[in-house]
């Protein structure tokens, strides 16, 4: 199931009827949420890990607490280490009702990286996972929007939110586990958790515009140097001097901007897009390490959170991973179009195209850069 079917039911539909106008509710399989972040998962980073700020914050009846309240210094190797989330300060923040925000999920919580990657792919757009802990009947935030649109599911307990839609009316939602939730950007609203803890997750999606591009075309146009050249004088006492002069660069740049080829310049963003993201790497070690007995019977699939888009030019093929793009020989383009289309594969099923020596040189290099994984 696709990232977007997860959370919105059907893709095409969002795509055509609900994207960025109006709030949309969608019931999914519970277990299918409650999977990408459980309770235990929480309690795991907050007493576990080695989380700083600003990864967590901590909110109460709408107003942000200092850091100070629930961090510490350390040291480490005899360097100052700041920030420290002191999780006994988190919990008894916790229990006097304050809620838990863990940011920025999707940098380090496999199952949010691999659900964050996939709906990237499906909208183009930059995208991001935050999580709540709420305790019961309690709120942090006063009544808000946010800047960006976003996915929420409840994961556990309950919660009551009130949004305000487009035609200005109040809706009440309780959200459980299994029911999700989208926000266009500007939507205001609330939340507060009911007669037990609650815990949901908020994936904000941090639109490109079509001003974004616009702005792009726009800085191009303007680099030549041209524009560069003072403007004349007199003009403050006299504008119908500037307006005169005007005339020209506006005429240059506006032949600029209309020379911009729209197939290049989307198929350029898309690709900048391809190849620009964080790398998300988990098992990566494992699998540098396993490449010195890879063989003909080793069993290989991609890593769920790499792209693996194909672009064939006059003389070389691009794989776009996600992260960053390989050049291959042209030649290859069979082979890298039954690597994307295969869920998992040996590597001696390359042969229709590549000799055993070959295969295996193409196989460790799609391990080494991250698009494939040893899974036995």
């Amino acid at each position: 199931m696709s990232a977007l079917n997860l959370l919105s039911g059907d893709a095409q539909t969002f795509h055509h009827k609900v994207w960025a106008s109006r709030v949309h509710l969608h019931h999914a399989d519970p277990a299918d949420l409650i999977g990408l972040l459980s309770l235990d998962d929480v309690d795991h980073l907050l007493t576990s890990t080695a989380l700083r700020t600003p990864a967590l914050r901590i909110a109460k009846d709408g107003s942000v607490i200092a850091p100070s309240r629930f961090t510490r210094a350390a040291t480490m190797a005899g360097s100052p280490l700041t920030g420290l989330v002191d999780a006994r300060k988190v919990l008894d923040l916790f229990d006097d009702g304050a809620t838990v925000v863990l940011q920025g999920l999707h940098r380090y919580h496999p199952p949010l990286t691999r659900l964050v990657r996939a709906l990237e792919l499906e909208l183009g757009h930059p995208c991001q996972a935050n999580a709540y802990l709420t305790p019961p009947g309690a709120q942090g935030f006063a009544r808000h929007s946010d800047s960006h649109d976003v996915f929420v599911f409840q994961t556990h307990g309950h919660k009551q939110w009130e949004v305000v839609e487009s035609d200005g009316l109040v809706r009440d939602v309780l959200l459980e586990p299994g029911l999700s939730m989208y926000l266009p950007t500007g939507t205001p609203h609330s939340a507060r958790s009911q007669d037990e803890t609650s815990l949901h997750v908020t994936l904000g999606i941090n639109r490109l515009t079509w001003r974004d591009l616009l702005e792009r075309v726009s800085k191009r146009a303007l680099a030549a140097e041209r524009y560069d050249e003072p403007l004349p004088s007199g003009w403050v006492d006299d504008p119908s001097v500037l307006a005169a002069a005007l005339e020209e660069p506006l005429s240059s740049f506006a032949a600029a901007v209309s020379a911009t080829d729209p197939t290049v310049l989307a198929v350029e963003r898309a690709d900048a897009f391809l190849s620009e993201r964080t790398p998300a790497l988990a098992g990566g070690l494992t699998d540098r390490v396993g490449l010195a007995a890879l063989s003909d019977t080793t069993l290989l699939e991609c890593r769920a959170t790499a792209a693996c888009v194909l672009r064939a030019g006059e003389e070389r093929l691009t794989v776009h991973l996600g992260d960053r793009s390989l050049r291959m020989p042209l030649r290859l383009t069979p082979v890298m179009e039954f690597v994307r289309d295969s869920p998992a594969f040996r590597v001696k099923e390359l042969s229709p195209w590549l000799d055993e020596s070959s295969r295996l040189v193409v196989a460790r290099r799609l391990v080494r850069e991250g698009l494939l994984r040893i899974t036995s």
